[in-house]
């Protein structure tokens, strides 16, 4: 982060701004709405800024600049076409201490000014930290479309709820009272207008919230890549008290968490978990039975080898409300980030998702129910018992010939993907260099890769001195 994001109060401050041009303007702008007294230093007006001080908006120095006059500023910003003035206000701002920007010049730059996005008392600041305005401006318009019109108006509302409430709710309590009530139909209705309800239902929430309850959300973060988190989980995800997460949810999406939400990493690989699944679900419950807002996030979805269905039965059984929140599961994330149809009209009229993690030292699954040839195959955690899985196919009828493709990191940036021959699939994954977490996919449909997304294995044989054994689709 090149630059600390603050909102500065300039009600009734000086600000000198250097310049008579458009530039110079629309900055001077910014610090008028912000309420400063902003004196313009140049020896001529433009346009627009000539207009603004026609309107009184802003005070004129008629003159070349001169380092006197900053003293008293608490901010100055320069937007001339003379590149020897620039330098010369830095230097004076910066002697004197004061905060300046230079516009268009980021290494002259002590502060720079956000694209802003106003509803009522709200704002929201976006920027790139000087790499690309018209960027930041394009991620502006976007939000401008995303946020509902009525927020400032729910802010107001909020306040005036708050200066009535506040006083008669105990300290500790506040923050979750608002949580909650936000979270609750109270800011649907608000956003709809619709004044007097919003305002009985915060009433309703006052009468009840004396004993406070926490609730858990089993949340799907998807296959990895941030974009395919559902609005839903994203929602609840920056609302949360607490986070509980596996290790096969990406710290791109740990990021998009609430900032000051509690972050508990109960991530478990082969023979190596970090807390048990029985004190994992202990550890839900006692958040819960605190009040908080518990966020137990699963990569993929919930309940597709999540273990997702044992939780919430414990849950339950301690009077928790649970609410599950689905996700993208990585079968068909993953599947779409390669260019591969789990079914598909010619090739495949059937998929069968299964894990391939052993249960006492055995992979216990029907084999013969998984041979079938118009089916895809999708394995999941299968990647340290490869030889086992592929010895087992071919055994129980399995074309030694089918393809198959094994995914690290799908979806996100890092992601490789490997593609062979079921009879090849160990050798390959040793020579690639293939590490969890990955995924496999059987079947005809792997013939319809994205052939720009391959590992190049013959390549890769030949690096290594190795036999060149790498069957490449597409």
């Amino acid at each position: 982060m090149d630059y600390l994001p603050i909102f500065m109060r300039l009600k009734g401050e000086k600000v000198c701004v250097i310049g008579g041009g458009t530039i110079a303007a629309r900055k001077s702008d910014l610090f008028i709405q912000a309420g400063a007294k902003v004196e313009i230093i140049s020896p001529e007006l433009k346009g627009e800024m000539a207009r603004m001080h026609q309107a009184g908006l802003v005070s004129w120095q008629p003159c070349v600049f001169e380092p006197g006059l900053l003293i008293g500023a608490k901010l100055v910003l320069a937007a001339t076409d003379d590149q020897a003035v620039n330098e010369a206000v830095h230097a004076s701002a910066t002697e004197l201490g004061i905060a300046v920007n230079i516009a268009d010049q980021t290494k002259l730059c002590d502060y720079i000014l956000p694209s802003i996005l106003q509803r009522g008392p709200i704002t929201v600041a976006v920027s790139t930290g000087g790499r690309s305005p018209t960027f930041a401006r394009h991620l502006r318009v976007q939000l401008e479309q995303a946020l509902p019109t009525r927020l400032g108006e729910v802010a107001l509302l909020l306040r005036q709820l708050r200066q009535q409430y506040n006083p008669l709710i105990e300290e500790e309590e506040r923050k979750h009272f608002w949580q909650n009530l936000l979270n609750s139909a109270f800011y649907q209705t608000a956003l709809e207008g619709r004044w007097d309800e919003a305002r009985q239902i915060c009433a309703q929430a006052f009468a009840g919230h004396a004993t406070p309850t926490g609730e858990v959300f089993l949340v799907g973060a998807g296959p990895g890549d941030p974009d395919l988190l559902t609005i839903k989980a994203l929602r609840i995800l920056q609302t949360a008290d607490v986070i509980v997460y596996d290790r096969l949810v990406s710290e791109d999406i740990i990021n998009l968490t609430r900032r000051e939400a509690e972050r508990i990493y109960v991530g478990k690989a082969m023979s190596n978990h970090t807390l048990p699944q029985d004190q994992i679900n202990q550890l839900l419950v006692d958040l819960a039975k605190q009040g908080k807002k518990v966020i137990r996030l699963k990569g993929g979805d919930p309940y597709i080898f999540g273990r997702g269905a044992e939780e919430q039965a414990l849950l339950r059984e301690h009077g928790v409300t649970c609410t599950v929140v689905p996700g993208i599961s990585s079968a068909s994330g993953i599947a779409a980030s390669t260019g591969i149809p789990l079914t598909h009209r010619e090739f495949a009229q059937s998929v069968k998702l299964v894990t391939g993690h052993t249960r006492q030292g055995i992979v216990d699954l029907d084999w013969d129910c998984l041979v079938d040839p118009n089916q895809t195959l999708v394995i999941y955690m299968g990647l340290s018992n490869v030889e086992i899985i592929t010895q087992q196919l071919i055994d129980h009828g399995m074309d030694p010939a089918t393809p198959m493709a094994i995914i690290e990191n799908g979806t996100r940036s890092n992601q490789r993907v490997l593609v062979t021959d079921l009879d090849q699939a160990t050798e390959q994954v040793a020579l690639a260099g293939i590490q969890a977490p990955a995924l496999m996919i059987i079947g005809r449909v792997v013939q319809c890769v994205e052939p720009s997304v391959c590992i190049d294995m013959a390549t890769l044989a030949m690096q290594t001195s190795a036999p060149e054994q790498a069957v490449r689709y597409g």
